[in-house]
């Protein structure tokens, strides 16, 4: 069974993870050995807040100010996919 991130998780950056910008892309990547994973904007503004420090509810309310409407739910999903992906890791609060 998958693990599912829930609101109150406070998501940060795996340790072999790093968030950069790649010129030649143009565009926000994770980069994890041997592998890179293209970002959107979106997805690269929820990464930019995986610190450790905000819940998933705090980054949901702070994109809620950057962009109109946003989807807990597919944060949610997002982040579950990158926990999956061992790209995050949930700290502890």
């Amino acid at each position: 069974m998958d693990p599912i991130v829930s609101e109150m998780d406070y998501p940060r950056l795996a340790r072999h993870v790093r968030l950069a910008f790649s010129r030649t892309r143009q565009r926000h990547v994770l980069l994890r050995p041997e592998t890179v994973v293209v970002l959107n904007g979106s997805g690269a503004d929820i990464v930019s807040l995986c610190d450790g420090r905000h819940t998933v509810a705090s980054i949901v309310a702070e994109l809620g100010v950057r962009y109109q409407a946003v989807a807990a739910d597919e944060v949610r999903q997002f982040l579950t996919r990158l926990l999956v992906q061992r790209c995050v890791e949930l700290a502890d609060g």
